[in-house]
């Protein structure tokens, strides 16, 4: 059975090339639409906003624990990100354990008391939660050269015999949280 012009009268045609045009209309204009929102989205982002549309992606929720954690707002960006460890590709998460490692660490570093020894097992604890974010992140992807770098920084300062009590079996989760890094 072939397809012929002969069999399909003027009225016919011009009723599918209307369709046609109507359609290739209406989706050209859902996808000018979907690129104004996705510019929205950007521009909130990049400035610190919560975005209008897609609140509830993956990326949205990472660029607002983000710019929590940006702007040391530890608490609330740990939520967030703790909330995401189990969302996304590999990728995805590999990036949030990174943060989290990133704010352990810097909360570490920021944390100072001479030989106290509470301030000394706080910088354990935070050091102890760090480097498990980062072996998380290396679990997930291997290939961030970052998190690489930051779990040897924090292998060198983790102390050769840990305390009693100071662990990663003794931590209930997520707690404190700085260095944000973008998505991969």
């Amino acid at each position: 059975m072939a397809f012929s012009l002969k069999s399909i009268s003027v009225k016919k045609l011009t009723l599918i090339l209307i369709i046609v045009a109507v359609a290739s209309t209406a989706g050209i204009l859902s996808e000018l639409n979907r690129i104004r929102q996705i510019n929205a989205f950007n521009q909130a982002v990049s400035t610190g906003k919560n975005p209008q549309t897609d609140m509830q992606s993956f990326e949205a929720r990472f660029s607002t624990a983000y710019w929590l954690a940006h702007n040391e707002r530890f608490k609330e960006a740990t939520l967030l990100y703790s909330q995401l460890t189990g969302k996304g590709t590999a990728s995805q998460r590999a990036a949030v354990h990174h943060n989290l490692g990133n704010m352990f660490f810097l909360k570490s570093l920021q944390v100072s008391g001479g030989n106290d020894p509470k301030v000394r097992d706080e910088v354990e604890y935070l050091l102890t939660q760090a480097h498990s974010s980062y072996k998380q992140a290396l679990k997930l992807d291997n290939s961030n050269w970052g998190t690489r770098r930051n779990l040897d920084r924090v292998i060198t300062l983790l102390p050769e015999n840990p305390t009693p009590g100071v662990g990663e079996s003794d931590s209930p989760g997520l707690i404190m949280g700085n260095i944000p890094v973008g998505l991969p």
